[in-house]
């Protein structure tokens, strides 16, 4: 999307405040410093901690991720949702009321393939070369090694498994997504330790994974500290709008006068879109993991067992396996049943793992996906003032979507048309 010269930012150094210190709210300091702005990265808490969606998640870099959360037919399940408190998707009862609307939009955005495939034609150019734009990143701040490019594997049980799918797929090849079969011996040759039960693998060998989400996020806050930027420990809680302009952000630590700002606060950052004139329908996807310290085996790539709907990594703290939604919202208590039913799958993927692993060797976690109800996030200017951009909502594609996201933000921020089409994810597209 391409904004009127009169509404666009000015193309000059200006000081830019990003809120938000996750994935997203870090690839964007750092390409707004290419640009020469100074920037105010603005965050209460330590950038890549274990509060952060950026230090618990599935750590796949997958170019492929282009379906959204729903799909047709998906309304028949919602009785089940609400049933089943332990299911890969689960809604809680208490939190019905509140999330019903955001629930309705969510059904509505997946009711038809032709609906899902626009969507992902949206989506791919977000994620496409996703490996290479955080290989960059990651060997700017010094940590290279935590990227790696060795291909994705989804595997399944059966034939018949893979092609319950066949409408996802089919809409991955239309925007572009290849991939290579492995048939049950080919499976074996490349991990040899996974469950003989997968007989089939589908290996997209653009797709990568970061070894480690947290560390990686608080590198790039440091490289962009070590470039100028300053880390504002506080806490956004609005603007202060002059006449169109933007002319400071108000924090619980008082004012920080900027004359540009990023939302980028992840789950957090619908009250901050409000402030700035647009009232999105984000919400919380709360996902888990479990992560197994000092694996006795280590798979070759990234997985996702079908029969699972979780992915597999092996990261520099162990053997992760990371899933599950859970329509809570952000303040109910964890339900580390979920954790433990990823723990239990880990087990099944892998017979090399010990039966009876003492609780001290797992370590389970929870956190919030930023999730908009039709799957796209929101990216673009905000209603109030074109000082403004949002960044925000990108659900399960926060770490993949990440560097694009960044180079985007820096070009609205400079004036310039985005390198991608962004229409799709106009912040307005809900009014």
């Amino acid at each position: 999307m391409s904004a009127s010269a009169d509404s666009q930012p000015q193309a000059r150094p200006r000081h830019v405040a990003i809120i938000g210190a996750g994935i997203v709210g870090a690839c964007s300091a750092v390409e707004a410093l290419r640009y020469g702005h100074r920037v105010t990265i603005i965050d209460p808490a330590e950038p890549g901690g274990e509060q952060s969606a950026s230090y618990g998640n599935g750590c796949w870099l997958s170019p492929m991720s282009v379906i959204p959360p729903a799909f047709p037919g998906l309304w028949k399940k919602v009785p089940k949702f609400l049933m089943d408190p332990l299911g890969p998707l689960a809604i809680r009862w208490s939190y019905l009321p509140r999330v019903a609307p955001w629930l309705m939009r969510y059904l509505r955005a997946g009711w038809t393939w032709d609906a899902v495939e626009e969507a992902a034609r949206a989506l791919r150019p977000l994620v496409v070369d996703a490996p290479a734009l955080h290989q960059r990143l990651a060997d700017e701040a010094g940590v290279g090694h935590l990227i790696e490019r060795r291909g994705l594997i989804y595997v399944y049980p059966s034939r018949a498994a893979f092609e319950a799918e066949a409408n996802a797929w089919d809409i991955r090849h239309k925007v572009g997504v290849r991939w290579l079969e492995l048939d049950a011996d080919e499976l074996r040759q490349r991990e040899p330790e996974l469950d003989r039960r997968y007989t089939l693998g589908v290996m997209v060998e653009e797709g990568g994974h970061c070894t480690d989400p947290g560390a990686y996020t608080a590198a790039l806050v440091a490289h962009a500290v070590g470039q100028g930027a300053r880390l504002a420990r506080a806490r956004a809680t609005g603007f202060v709008i002059d006449r169109g302009r933007l002319t400071a952000v108000q924090t619980d630590q008082g004012p920080i006068e900027v004359d540009a700002a990023v939302i980028a606060a992840g789950a957090h950052a619908k009250p901050l879109a409000a402030a700035a004139g647009d009232h999105v329908p984000l919400e919380t996807e709360r996902g888990y993991h479990a992560e197994l310290s000092d694996p006795e085996v280590s798979p070759r790539h990234g997985l996702m067992p079908s029969d699972g709907k979780m992915s597999v990594m092996r990261t520099r703290g162990g053997l992760r396996c990371a899933g599950q939604v859970e329509i809570a919202g952000l303040d109910a208590a964890p339900n580390w049943k979920r954790a433990e039913i990823l723990r239990d799958h880990l087990l099944r993927c892998f017979p090399g793992l010990p039966r009876d692993l003492p609780a001290e060797r797992v370590k389970v976690w929870m956190g919030h996906r930023p999730s908009m109800p039709d799957g796209k996030p929101c990216l673009g200017f905000a209603r109030a003032t074109p000082d403004i951009v949002h960044a925000f909502g990108h659900g399960h594609t926060g770490l993949v979507a990440a560097a694009r996201t960044g180079r985007v933000v820096a070009d609205l921020l400079a004036g310039q048309e985005a390198e991608i089409p962004i229409s799709p994810f106009d912040p307005r597209r809900f009014a």
